[in-house]
């Protein structure tokens, strides 16, 4: 699983994608499931029964088919991976990982209907300065990614170190 996570770390693309190149949703899309392999959630947020693990998106959709298709390929703790819209007014209860998308002035309200809920957040550049627990960004023409571990103790998340290593920056825990 990790050599799958540092592959697509790898994947660089142009600005114009070409079919030899996915495109930077496509990579964001691939790496969202994967995530859920490396956190561990407090028992409280874990579904219940066969229940499966869910990752809303709140805000515009930028992956389309192509969330879907990433996380029906997945399990979690022996549990599939449901991909769910949300609209504005819905607070993501019952979600265990959320990415985040809109502006800026979008994204931090988004993160404020969240409160303190154990729901590992995901954002991108796209949002300025409102960051989630994991944040997308550019670097050298690759998608990589920022971690906020304190915000994910404070939400009672672990992130496991083999992600963390991956990152390129990481706030640490106090």
């Amino acid at each position: 699983m990790i050599g799958v996570i540092a592959l697509l770390a790898a994947v660089p693309f142009a600005p114009c994608t070409t079919s030899a190149q996915p495109s930077e949703d496509a990579v964001k899309a691939a790496f969202l499931p994967k995530f859920a392999h490396y956190v561990a959630w407090p028992a409280a947020a874990v579904p219940a029964g066969d229940a499966p693990f869910v990752l809303c998106i709140m805000g515009p959709d930028p992956f389309g088919r192509l969330i879907d298709a990433a996380a029906a390929s997945e399990s979690i703790d022996g549990r599939p991976l449901a991909v769910r819209r949300l609209g504005a007014s819905d607070n993501g209860a019952g979600c265990q990982m959320a990415y985040l998308s809109g502006g800026e002035r979008q994204v931090a309200q988004e993160i404020a209907a969240l409160g303190r809920q154990p729901t590992l957040t995901v954002t991108d550049a796209r949002a300025g300065n409102a960051h989630g627990i994991i944040h997308f960004v550019l670097s050298g023409g690759r998608v990589r990614f920022l971690i906020d571990d304190a915000t994910a103790a404070e939400r009672g998340i672990a992130i496991n170190s083999r992600l963390l290593a991956l990152a390129i920056s990481v706030k640490q825990r106090p």
